[in-house]
């Protein structure tokens, strides 16, 4: 036991990024050379994120080793991560310290306490761990082709003014070249050769490097430095737009401010976010963007939530509401209860789960990488018999098919290729998230973009959740207003969402409410109240018909709203009825647009399922416009619903709130939840996560998905035909090594590019709903 207590604590990770990877093979070499490193238990690098996730033995090796070893192979090692396990975090909130000198005494007391490693104090704040914010890299750091094209180009332009200006010897001027091809294609050629060394395998480096070599030996003085000019620019070139594309979401992190202004007793003071508890209130003026998430506790303002929900209306906040990190604070000044550490925050929690997701491979990825795995071995053995077969067979010339086979060698990589899935990937989701809409990883993208049925959850989903006041009729002599004034004044006091909807429209409808006394709940019936000198009631039918109340004379209009699917309530005296108040979970301002989107987007079916009755099922599928619907449906029914359309359709989506709706949403082939910002549940069950209230969100996700297989199919199109015409040159000798050098970089940067295309895609904005 105690043994394998030791071997836990051993056992560290951490986390590298990496930059100057190109294309996926890249990643999966450096993933190679860091497993086979002793000490190393596992490795794994998630290309999209550039990111390097290593566990090892820290009694066998460093993380620095860890880092070196990944320079050796020739790429950029940036900031690191550790995390031990089996150590503990504790932080606590202190007071009477004064100053910096005595958090300063109190740290340097801590660690030689038994079990304590690091204690670092923050004055005001307590013992806590700190984040820091990284810098991001510069453009020069990060990109080691830049420096290569740059010398390689001048050399290049040389060699061209002495050959084609000056008429310099031969000799001056391919000394001019070949400096270019030594000092501009060192890096290549290291960097290959550390590759080989580690991993056994050709990379593109390589491949490129021998190229050279033998463009050099047959005199191609000219042709290997252009071939070096143009493999470092495309890398360069290559290098920029994916760092962009990764860059995508990370840009999120900046809006969330360093620092806020904090009430600590009676004192307003600025601290970093990382020093600011749970339970601190911060204060937040007109105008400043909201730095933790949490909660109002004093103040009224309106928040733009785009950057976490996508809405582009700005919504209202009043003591009790949620407000989140990096969201903009409007006309009024607020104070706010912080719920969350600047490590947890819901804008933190979106940005790691997004470059989760963008790390998982998609479907159409395993295919590509499988056929990739043995495409460079094919294609080195294709050059290996151009070089020989011809010249020994058929007695060609060896120069000539020579030069083809180091052509054919530029090719060898199938950089473009596997480019044509991740990147599209990346940038999709990179996408969704800023729009408000998370996919969980690329499976979840390519299933959105297959579906043939979506399936809705009635409450809360396709309809507003709550109940609301849909009709008012009086009787008699009394106006609405009349009615609705009394029905609010004996409802005042009440904690039923009946009741409470009632109030609500009196106050939207600006109706003054009179004063009432004497109240009477009569559970599941109705209330009583005085109102004057007169005791009015309200309540269901069934509570005057025990009264002897005739209500002949309403039953009628109680037929028919009920018949719609409404809640009726009666308003009354001792004697008569006053007034009928109709009640109904309206539908959402977007409900129908957004299906009708939907539908128009390549939807086959949309199927509502509810546990309500059959007439306020019909009506609500008949107002959404919904192709079917199946009511009075346990979360069990619901399970055998989704089973029957998957049966029938093959891709069935359920959309619901990610929490009662959970076992149909498991069982569909993608889970979407809705209004999920800020709830813990619905983010981590959810396959696709609505970030707000808004329907109009999923039309957005499934074009979006659809849209993606589209690129991701052009792609691979693009990088095949590109490869095919390359290897059709051969034939009749036609291919030289610049044109294959442009063909190979010149088609990951055009898959490249027109995966990024997604990063440009956005949802269609509506008003926001106003919220309390």
């Amino acid at each position: 036991m105690a043994e394998a207590a030791v071997k836990e604590v051993s056992k560290q990770s951490a986390k590298i990024s990496v930059f100057g990877m190109d294309c996926p093979d890249c990643a999966a070499k450096v993933e190679k050379a860091v497993r086979r490193m002793p000490g190393v238990i596992s490795a794994t690098v998630a290309f999209p994120a550039g990111r390097l996730s290593v566990e090892y033995n820290p009694e066998r090796i460093a993380v620095h080793d860890v880092v070196a070893k990944v320079k050796e192979l020739g790429y950029q090692a940036g900031d690191y991560q550790e995390e031990k396990r089996g150590l503990t975090t504790t932080e606590f909130s202190m007071a009477g310290m004064d100053c910096a000198e005595c958090a300063a005494c109190l740290e340097a007391q801590l660690p030689p306490l038994a079990g304590v490693e690091t204690a670092p104090v923050c004055c005001g704040s307590g013992i806590q761990e700190r984040n820091v914010r990284e810098e991001p890299a510069s453009f020069w750091e990060t990109n080691q082709y830049v420096r290569p094209t740059m010398i390689s180009f001048t050399m290049l332009v040389l060699g061209f003014l002495a050959r084609y200006g000056l008429g310099l010897p031969e000799t001056v001027v391919n000394g001019l070249f070949l400096a270019g091809v030594l000092m501009g294609g060192y890096l290549m050629a290291k960097n290959g050769l550390s590759v080989l060394i580690n991993t056994r395998e050709f990379d593109m480096n390589m491949l490129m490097t021998i190229a050279v070599i033998g463009a050099s030996i047959i005199g191609e003085f000219e042709e290997a430095a252009v071939v070096v000019f143009l493999f470092s620019l495309g890398n360069a070139l290559q290098g920029y737009t994916l760092d962009k594309t990764r860059n995508s979401i990370r840009e999120l992190m900046e809006i969330t401010p360093a620092q806020a202004l904090v009430r600590r007793g009676n004192e307003e003071v600025m601290l970093p976010v990382e020093e600011i508890l749970v339970g601190d209130v911060i204060i937040v003026r007109p105008g400043e963007r909201i730095a933790m998430d949490g909660r109002v506790s004093a103040g009224y303002s309106t928040v733009n939530q785009a950057p976490i929900t996508g809405e582009s209306i700005p919504v209202e906040k009043k003591p009790g509401d949620a407000v989140f990190a990096g969201t903009i604070n409007g006309h009024g000044s607020l104070e706010i209860e912080v719920t969350r550490k600047a490590r947890d925050n819901t804008i933190s929690r979106i940005i790691h789960m997004v470059e989760e997701a963008q790390a998982q491979r998609a479907p159409s990825q395993h295919f590509i990488d499988r056929f990739a795995k043995h495409y460079t071995p094919v294609v080195i053995l294709a050059a290996a018999l151009v070089a020989t077969v011809p010249p020994l067979a058929l007695g060609q010339p060896f120069v000539k098919w020579f030069y083809q086979a180091m052509a054919l060698l530029l090719v060898a990589c199938p950089c473009a290729l596997v480019l044509s899935t991740p990147v599209s990937i990346v940038s999709a989701i990179g996408s969704a998230a800023r729009n408000g809409v998370l996919f969980k990883g690329g499976v979840h993208l390519e299933e959105a973009g297959s579906l043939a049925v979506v399936a809705f959850d009635k409450t809360g989903t396709l309809t507003e959740g709550k109940p609301r006041v849909t009709d008012i009729i009086p009787r008699g002599d009394h106006s609405e207003q009349e009615v609705l004034a009394l029905a609010a004044a004996i409802e005042k006091r009440s904690e039923h969402p009946l009741g409470v909807a009632i109030v609500e429209y009196a106050r939207e409808q600006g109706v003054d409410v009179p004063a009432a006394s004497d109240f009477e709940a009569v559970p599941g019936k109705g209330v009583r109240a005085i109102i004057g000198e007169k005791q009015y009631r309200i309540g269901s039918p069934r509570f005057y018909m025990e009264q002897a109340v005739d209500i002949a004379q309403v039953e009628e209009d109680l037929g028919r709203l009920q018949g719609e699917g409404k809640t009726v309530m009666l308003l009354g005296d001792d004697k008569s009825i006053l007034g009928v108040i109709a009640l109904a979970d309206v539908l959402r301002d977007n409900s129908r647009e957004s299906v009708k989107s939907l539908k128009e987007s390549g939807i086959r079916r949309v199927v509502m399922l509810t546990g309500d009755n059959e007439n306020t099922a019909r009506t609500i599928a008949s107002q959404a416009g919904m192709d079917d619907f199946r009511a009075e449906l346990l979360p069990e029914d619901k399970v055998a619903v989704v089973k029957e359309l998957l049966a029938e359709y093959g891709k069935v989506a359920m959309v619901g709130d990610g929490i009662n709706d959970a076992p149909a949403m498991a069982l569909s082939t993608v889970g979407i939840a809705m209004g999920t910002a800020g709830t813990d549940t619905a983010l981590e069950t959810a396959d696709i996560a609505l970030m707000a209230d808004d329907l109009s969100k999923l039309s957005f996700a499934v074009r979006l998905s659809r849209k993606t297989i589209g690129i991701i199919k052009q792609n691979i199109v693009l990088a095949l035909l590109i490869k095919g015409i390359i290897f059709l040159m051969v034939i009749p000798g036609w291919l030289t090594l610049w044109l294959a050098v442009i063909a190979d970089t010149g088609s990951s940067l055009l898959v490249t590019l027109n995966g990024m295309r997604l990063l440009r895609e956005k949802s269609e904005t509506r008003p926001a709903a106003v919220t309390g």
